[in-house]
């Protein structure tokens, strides 16, 4: 991408996508140690399940790439935003159902707020963002 076509989403995405795809190969190659050590106390879910911690990383994995070619990419942004946010907004909608029907207790609403709720709040402002650009 050329200099002069950066913009913040540039980073923003970039960054969120890295931050993605780092989480899935964590969850991919060690899911025991991401279950227990990632900072958001996964197990207050369940049990661990490391075909389903697998099963979550892949799909982490591609939203992180989607989101990478978001970046990178003027005419992938709008899809690959819109393909991220499906995945993070539902995960957001899973975390307030969980959360509100007392699944886990309610310090939740705080563990979840930057890892999960942030991510669905931002990609609301970068889909915004993108379907301007799209617009123009």
């Amino acid at each position: 991408m050329e200099a002069r076509t950066r913009d913040a989403w540039t980073y923003v995405l970039g960054l969120y996508g890295l931050g993605n795809v780092a989480n899935g190969v964590w969850m991919l190659a060690d899911p025991q140690s991401w279950y227990n050590r990632l900072p958001a106390a996964v197990p207050d879910f369940g049990p661990l399940n490391e075909h389903f911690v697998r099963d979550i990383g892949s799909f982490f994995l591609v939203v992180g790439a989607a989101l990478i070619g978001a970046a990178l990419s003027r005419p992938m942004r709008l899809p690959g935003i819109v393909f991220a946010s499906a995945f993070v907004w539902l995960h957001a909608l899973v975390h307030v159902y969980d959360t509100a029907r007392g699944l886990v207790a309610a310090s939740h609403w705080l563990v979840d707020l930057v890892p999960v709720y942030l991510p669905a709040v931002v990609l609301v402002f970068a889909l915004r963002a993108a379907l301007r650009g799209a617009r123009s």
